[in-house]
């Protein structure tokens, strides 16, 4: 029986932390900067929030996801401004050589087969495509698995998985582990607490509650993304040959 992963994914109307909001927008603002005048494929899209700012700049933008749900969702809002399909992550239905840049936000975790992934990515990619990876990073102390998951990543794993399947690859910290004030060392404390006790809800909505207690007033989600709806600060190079804690997310940028 397919996964329903629409209950721990990020939809419009759900509520969120500031931080929240500020790492979706991050995602696809440093995305866009890939897309120009492209052909782009965002697998495992969700509900698409990216994927119409990903489409002001893009030649062609086609959102799937494997979640029936969530496709539908993104449908009806985009109606025939971007291009949804229901896809296998690990058999992609294009045909060889059919986009410039490939997009896996928060997902590569959730896959049975990841070699199987960036194999059918490296097929489907134009000569110097790029595939973009961005996925919560293992090694910081906060880290909470999602329930679906199926195995999370370091740094160095990933880069091995993206080298020995052709890719050359860069890699990129983005959200400082590290808290800035008191207010956010005692919550960072806290959450490593739950976190340790497994007390972190499993759900978005339980989070959702979680959140509010924790970290206050929420902000709603909304169906798209919108230019400088957060400020934007470029992550920065990591090394891709060890591990990496000074940083929440990581973010892959792998060539064929």
């Amino acid at each position: 029986m397919p996964v329903d992963y629409s209950t721990v994914t990020e939809v419009p109307g759900d509520k969120a932390t500031r931080e929240q909001l500020a790492r979706m927008f991050h995602r696809y603002r440093f995305a866009v900067d890939f897309c120009k005048d492209k052909d782009v494929l965002e697998v495992a899209c969700g509900a698409g929030q990216g994927l119409g700012y990903l489409a002001r700049k893009a030649r062609r933008v086609v959102g799937g996801d494997c979640t029936d749900k969530l496709v539908t969702s993104a449908k009806q809002y985009y109606k025939n401004r971007v291009e949804l399909c229901f896809l296998d992550a690990q058999h992609i239905p294009f045909g060889d050589s059919s986009f410039d840049v490939v997009i896996l936000f928060e997902a590569i975790y959730y896959l049975a087969q990841p070699k199987e992934f960036v194999n059918e990515v490296h097929r489907i990619l134009r000569k110097e495509g790029v595939l973009l990876i961005a996925m919560v990073n293992k090694e910081w102390s906060e880290f909470n698995p999602s329930p679906f998951s199926t195995r999370y990543l370091s740094v160095p794993e990933l880069h091995q998985l993206l080298m020995h399947n052709g890719y050359r690859a860069k890699f990129y910290g983005g959200f400082p582990a590290i808290p800035e004030d008191t207010k956010k060392k005692i919550t960072a404390v806290i959450r490593r607490i739950a976190v340790k006790f497994h007390l972190i809800p499993k759900t978005m909505k339980g989070k959702e509650l979680f959140k509010k207690v924790f970290y206050g007033k929420l902000l709603p989600l909304g169906s798209e993304i919108e230019e400088d709806m957060c400020e934007y600060v470029p992550p920065e190079p990591v090394s891709s040959d060890t591990m990496n804690s000074e940083y929440k997310v990581i973010y892959s940028v792998a060539r064929v």
